[in-house]
């Protein structure tokens, strides 16, 4: 190791080295941890104290540790010594003792003080009644998988029984033990193969090291064994393994229980056949298997073709998503994937009315007509196959074609058997039409994918029918809000395309039709008695707004509505999420009626002035958050795309509103305070010539200091570098962090880097105290009491020769630095840990004096 590498080592080393503080500390924490007189530390102060033991050893391999602080070694002696120790205090001893054996060097040295033996080995707690606790076992098996980095430890395991323990929890009744058991299982057969071989593990010349021997057979032995716990526990063990290890040697294991496998996708039987899905999906996953011919491709067919469809899905959408998969095998897991919407269609149509989905099944038919038949399965089976197509369409890249007019059709087939619409043409489509009825998972599922296909083509033929059931959704008193916030939304996405496709005279005339259904719909919503519905409607007009506005059949549709006059109304609504969305619609609203040029109400100025006044009001007296947070983004979007006028103009607006959002009690508030200064800054700068984009530092080739001067006078009448400088000392760190980046912006506007401000040479100048105190007070932060106001302790706000002083001689790098350092810094510290265990265990007699 040399170079970068040997520097950052060492310098880690000096970074997690244990301090002396902490030195002297750690012998008494060993102390009361091993007394059992002690009150028990909870389990989150030994989860601490264990991290940072990890980090101790992470970088320093050496003994000196243990050496160095023999209170270690004393601590897991005298709990080992105690007749009846603490269930979460051995645990904690069994992990630390593998963490500080993880070092070859620190395992030797835990061996000649004979502690892993009682550890780890058969004289250990294994046999004691404390190994009950499925605590202790789960901290054995941590204990174990920190330990094994090292074949000593390999060896130690496999010659002391501890290999046959492991084996046996990975059936515990506790998940969390199993769970663990089988991942250290899947690292240990890992880590044999990998340190212990001398050259590539080859099914012809396969030979196995010992302790991936055992692991191995162990793994064919209890797939063979027919009993159903064990195959699942090596199922589990497989699927870890594959999904986590992609070693040319994989593919000799593989070769090995294939076989088996194979067998056990003909066994109908069989619990554990949703696994072997995972697995198979793993390995296909693995780039070691993508160019094998023949074998596994042929047994991923038959667990397509045998698997239920319940079973079958998530492989076939796993495989659709691979970059590398035969095409004829991607084809079939697509056709496994659209059986249950083929059926639908099917059910739905008359007889040769449609062609269906599919032209042939993978798997008998019957099995997935039965499984929609039965009210149990049916809307599981749909929910599922709906939400693995949502998945699939969201995909950039898709490496097989989606019949996208069929999927569709069967989607409108779905969504009109759950509100009673269609009339079923088979049996099959009565009882499914009964199945489905009311119910709003499947409908809020189909309306998904709804939505996502209409980013698809091919599908513009429909769209009339689409509409129609969309408008149903939307009309129907029997709509649930859930539900029916799906349908606006994917009523929105479509609308979007239908403006897309409206070219000729026809599909305008259909076009205008539909948006006055969608505006008279919207009209009765706003005005629901439920309040998710009115939220509702106000999030679907708003997002209509944003794709629309532009486009004039929407504009006339709207303002020839009673939506505008409803959606104003709305600002007075009781229930504070529906104000909130309302003060977001009626502030895209005014891009369409007052700040559109050709808009027919562009000159009401009394209007506009109106609404500003409302949604000022709001910010300055609502009750509730939420209403407050969306004014002031809607005034941060106003600004960003110019609409607040001249610059005068827009000058005072942003002074009116930092004059309120600066004394609200929502962090969140003042937060967007501070972005809306940011913008206003930024479009003054750039205004003013000083910079082309939001932040720049001055070119040295201006000279002038007009621009400054006039950048100064803005924003100091204005009032921002009152806000700005009082944010930096908020209660909550965000809203100082966000002043701070804007302010250090800011100055790189009027000082160059090497041109600073010293601030000793102008404490001496009226201004230069009132900064200097400034200074002072802004190191306090959130601490600093009576911050001053305009003109207090000798400090102007408003006056730019003082703030431009402050701006060169206030350190805000510092501030920054402060500012963004973690607000347990000092509380989480390694030597605050042991002061707070030794502070919550104490003494003997202060316990007792306690207790008295």
């Amino acid at each position: 190791m040399s170079g970068p590498q040997s520097w950052f080592v060492a310098r880690a080393r000096r970074r997690f080295a244990m301090t002396r503080e902490c030195a002297v500390l750690l012998p008494g924490v060993c102390a009361a941890l091993a007394d059992p007189r002690q009150p028990g530390l909870d389990d989150t102060c030994l989860e601490k104290l264990l991290d940072w033991f990890r980090s101790l050893t992470w970088f320093d391999p050496t003994v000196e540790l243990v050496q160095d602080n023999p209170c270690l070694t004393e601590l897991i002696s005298s709990v080992l010594a105690l007749p009846e120790p603490s269930p979460s205090i051995l645990s904690f001893t069994l992990q630390l003792a593998g963490i500080l054996a993880a070092s070859e060097n620190r395992f030797q040295h835990l061996q000649q003080e004979k502690l892993l033996g009682r550890l780890f080995g058969q004289d250990g707690p294994r046999g004691r009644a404390v190994w009950e606790d499925a605590s202790v076992r789960s901290g054995w098996v941590k204990g174990v998988h920190s330990m094994v980095h090292h074949q000593p430890a390999l060896h130690f395991l496999c010659s002391g029984g501890g290999m046959d323990v492991i084996f046996a929890l990975q059936g515990d009744p506790s998940l969390f033990v199993a769970s663990a058991a089988s991942q250290l299982l899947v690292h240990m057969l890992t880590f044999s193969v990998e340190s212990e071989t001398s050259k590539p593990l080859s099914p012809k010349d396969c030979e196995w090291p010992a302790c991936a021997q055992m692991i191995k057979k162990h793994v064919e032995d209890s797939l063979q064994s027919g009993s159903a716990s064990h195959i699942e526990q090596s199922l589990k063990l497989l699927i870890s393994l594959f999904g986590s290890c992609y070693a040319a040697w994989t593919e000799v294991l593989w070769s090995d229980i294939a076989k088996q496998i194979e067998s056990f996708l003909m066994e109908e039987t069989l619990q554990a056949q949703h696994m072997l899905a995972n697995l198979l999906l793993n390995v296909a996953r693995s780039p070691v298997f993508c160019d094998t011919e023949g074998s596994f491709w042929a047994l991923v067919t038959s667990a397509l073709e045998h698997l239920t469809p319940v079973q079958a899905c998530p492989l076939a959408v796993g495989l659709l998503k691979l970059c590398r998969c035969p095409q004829d095998v991607r084809i079939q897991a697509l056709t496994v994937l659209l059986q249950p919407m083929d059926c639908i269609l099917r059910a739905a149509s008359q007889p040769l009315e449609y062609a269906g989905l599919l032209d042939e099944s993978v798997s008998d038919p019957v099995t997935v007509e039965s499984l929609l038949s039965s009210k149990t399965s049916c809307a599981g089976l749909l929910c599922q196959t709906l939400a693995h197509l949502e998945k699939l369409l969201s995909l950039k890249h898709l490496r097989v074609d989606l019949p996208c007019v069929s999927l569709l059709r069967s989607l409108m087939a779905i969504l009109q058997f759950c509100n009673g619409l269609l009339s079923p043409a088979s049996p099959l489509g009565s009882t499914i039409s009964r199945n489905l009825i009311n119910c709003f998972r499947v409908q809020k599922s189909a309306l998904d994918v709804l939505a996502a296909l209409s980013e698809k083509k091919g599908c513009d033929t429909l769209i009339g029918s689409l509409f129609d059931v969309l408008l149903a959704y939307l009309e129907s008193p029997n709509t649930s809000p859930t539900v029916l916030k799906k349908a606006f939304q994917a009523t929105s996405k479509w609308l979007v395309r239908l403006q897309e496709l409206s070219c000729s005279n026809s599909q305008c005339q259909q076009t205008e039709k539909i948006l006055e259904d969608v505006f008279v719909v919207l009209q009765k919503r706003l005005c629901s008695p439920c309040w998710e519905v009115r939220d509702s409607s106000l999030e679907f007009l708003t997002a209509m707004i944003k794709c629309l506005r532009d486009q004039d059949g929407f504009r006339q549709c709207l303002l020839s509505s009673e939506v505008p006059r409803l959606t104003e109304n709305l600002l007075e609504d009781p229930e504070s999420y529906v104000r909130a969305s309302a003060v977001t619609a009626v502030g895209h609203l005014a891009f369409v009626t007052y700040f559109a040029p050709e808009s027919p109400v562009a000159g009401n100025q009394c209007n506009k002035e109106s609404t500003v006044a409302k949604l000022q009001e709001i910010l300055s007296t609502d009750s509730e958050g939420f209403p407050r947070r969306a004014v002031i983004s809607i005034f941060t979007k106003w600004l960003r795309e110019g609409c607040t006028a001249q610059l005068e103009d827009t000058e005072q607006f942003v002074s009116r509103v930092i004059q309120t959002v600066e004394h609200d009690l929502d962090w969140e508030v003042r937060l967007g305070g501070l972005e809306l200064v940011e913008v206003f800054c930024s479009q003054t700068i750039c205004q003013l010539g000083l910079s082309e984009c939001p932040y720049a530092p001055v070119s040295s080739a201006v000279t002038s200091s007009t621009p400054q001067n006039e950048l100064l006078r803005v924003f100091c009448q204005a009032k921002l570098f009152g806000f700005l400088f009082r944010s930096l000392c908020d209660c909550d760190k965000p809203v100082g962090q966000r002043a701070c980046d804007i302010l250090i912006g800011l100055r790189g506007n009027f000082y160059p880097v090497s041109t600073l401000e010293n601030p000793q040479e102008i404490e001496d100048s009226p201004a230069g105290r009132g900064i200097a105190w400034l200074q002072r007070t802004l190191r306090q932060g959130s601490l600093a009491q009576n911050f001053p106001t305009d003109g207090g302790n000798g400090v102007d706000f408003q006056d730019p020769e003082s703030m431009m002083i402050a701006l060169g001689a206030i350190d805000l790098l510092e501030l920054h630095d402060e500012l963004n350092k973690s607000s347990d810094h000092v509380e989480e510290s390694p030597q605050s840990l042991l002061q707070d265990i030794l502070a919550t265990m104490g003494t003997i007699e202060e316990n007792e004096v306690d207790c008295y």
